[in-house]
C-alpha cells in the first residue's frame, strides 16, 4: 500500500520500479543456480580467458572449438582430471560456463538499462539513487571476482578456490539482500508496532546469520565437503567427529578441512535454526496475530523448509537437482529474512513514506 502523501505518478513510478527490481532478483537467482550447476558438474575451467564483451560469442566454427579445448589443455584440471576429453564432452562443460557468463552479462543489462531509462525521465527518486548506484556498482566488482575465482583453478590448482567461490556466493547474496531492502522500502508499512523494542536488531541478526550460512555452504561447495559423510544426524558415526582441527594453525581447518567445513556448516545451521524458533516463539506471544508474528512464523517455516532440503541433498549425496534446489532456498530464506527486518524496523513510522527510512 502506498503512502497517502504520495502522488499518483509518484505511486506508479514505485510500483515499475519494483516491478524492475523483482525481475531482476530472479534473475540473480537463476544466474546463482546455473553457477551451482557450472560447479557440481565441473565446468567452471572450461573457459579460460576473461573477455567481458567479445566473450559473448561462443566458438562458431571447429577451428574455434579446437582452439578453446586447446587452451583446457594447457591448465592442472584437464591435465591430473580430464586427459583425454573429447571435443564433445569438451562442448558439454563448456556451454554451462558460457551460460553462466552470458547470464551474467544480461543481469547487468537488466539492471543497468533501465536504472538509466528511470533516472533520465526522473522516475527515481533522490534518497534511491545512491543505493542503486551502489547495487550497480557491486554488480560490476561481482564479475570481477567472478574472474578472479576461476583464475585461481587455472595454474597451480585443478579447482577454484573454496575462499574465491564463497566470497563470489555471498556477494550474490549480498546484492540480493541490497536490492529486497530497497524494493521493501518502496511500500507502506504495516501499522502493527514490532513485538518488542529488541525485535529489529534480533531480526537484523538473524539476516546477518543466514548470509553467514551461505558463505559456509559456499566452503562446503568448494571443498565438495557434501560427498563425504553423507549420514544424519550423526557424522562420521558420532555427534561430534574426531580430527576436526588436524591442521595448523587451527583455524584454519574452519576453511580447508573438509570434515571441519561440514561440521561447522551442520552447527551453525542449528544455531540458526534454534534462533529463528525463538524469534517466532517470542513474537507470537508479545504480539499474538499481528503482521510481524505472522512473518516470523514463516521465516521459521522457511528456515525448517530449508533445513529438510539440507539434509535430504546430504543423504543422497549431493544429486544435482537437490543441491541446487538447496542453492536457491538459501537465496528465498534471506530474500525473506531481510524482508521481514526491513519491514520490522519501517514500522515504527507506519504512517511515513517508506523511502524516508533508508538511513540506518
Amino acid at each position: 500500500m502506498n503512502s497517502p502523501h504520495l502522488s499518483p505518478d509518484a505511486a506508479r513510478n514505485r510500483i515499475i520500479i519494483r516491478t524492475w527490481l523483482g525481475v531482476v532478483v530472479l534473475a540473480i537467482v537463476a544466474l546463482v543456480i546455473v553457477g551451482g550447476a557450472t560447479r557440481l558438474t565441473d565446468s567452471g575451467l572450461s573457459i579460460t580467458q576473461w573477455k567481458p564483451i567479445h566473450g559473448v560469442v561462443p566458438p562458431l566454427t571447429q577451428a574455434d572449438w579446437e582452439e578453446e579445448l586447446e587452451l583446457y589443455r594447457q591448465i592442472p584440471e584437464y591435465q591430473q582430471i580430464n586427459k583425454g576429453m573429447s571435443l564433445s564432452e569438451f562442448k558439454t562443460i563448456y556451454w554451462w560456463e558460457w551460460a553462466h557468463r552470458l547470464l551474467a552479462r544480461g543481469v547487468g543489462l537488466i539492471f543497468a538499462v533501465p536504472l538509466l531509462v528511470f533516472w533520465v525521465s526522473g522516475r527515481i527518486e533522490r534518497p534511491l539513487k545512491l543505493p542503486l548506484v551502489i547495487i550497480l556498482a557491486l554488480g560490476g566488482l561481482q564479475g570481477v571476482i567472478g574472474w578472479w575465482m576461476v583464475s585461481s583453478g587455472l595454474v597451480d590448482r585443478v579447482d577454484v578456490s573454496q575462499y574465491r567461490l564463497a566470497t563470489h556466493l555471498t556477494l550474490a547474496c549480498i546484492i540480493v539482500a541490497a536490492i529486497i531492502w530497497v524494493s521493501r522500502g518502496l511500500v507502506r508499512y504495516s501499522s502493527d508496532k514490532p513485538p518488542s523494542d529488541h525485535s529489529v536488531l534480533v531480526a537484523g541478526v538473524l539476516a546477518m546469520m543466514v548470509l553467514l550460512q551461505i558463505y559456509l555452504g559456499g566452503l562446503v561447495a568448494g571443498l565438495d565437503a557434501g560427498l563425504a559423510y553423507n549420514t544424519w544426524p550423526l557424522m562420521d558415526g558420532t555427534l561430534v567427529p574426531p580430527n576436526l582441527f588436524v591442521i595448523e594453525p587451527w583455524w584454519l581447518n574452519l576453511f580447508e578441512n573438509a570434515k571441519t567445513v561440514q561440521f561447522t556448516h551442520r552447527v551453525f545451521g542449528y544455531v540458526l535454526w534454534f534462533c529463528v524458533l525463538i524469534h517466532m516463539v517470542s513474537s507470537m506471544a508479545q504480539a499474538p496475530g499481528s503482521t510481524h508474528a505472522r512473518r516470523a512464523l514463516v521465516l521459521f517455516v522457511l528456515v525448517s523448509l530449508q533445513a529438510g532440503i539440507g539434509i535430504v541433498t546430504l543423504l543422497l549425496q549431493v544429486p544435482v537437482f537437490w543441491a541446487l534446489v538447496h542453492q536457491a532456498m538459501a537465496l528465498v530464506v534471506l530474500a525473506f529474512a531481510v524482508a521481514h527486518w526491513r519491514a520490522l524496523r519501517g514500522s515504527y513510522h507506519p504512517t511515513g513514506i517508506a523511502i524516508e527510512q533508508f538511513r540506518v
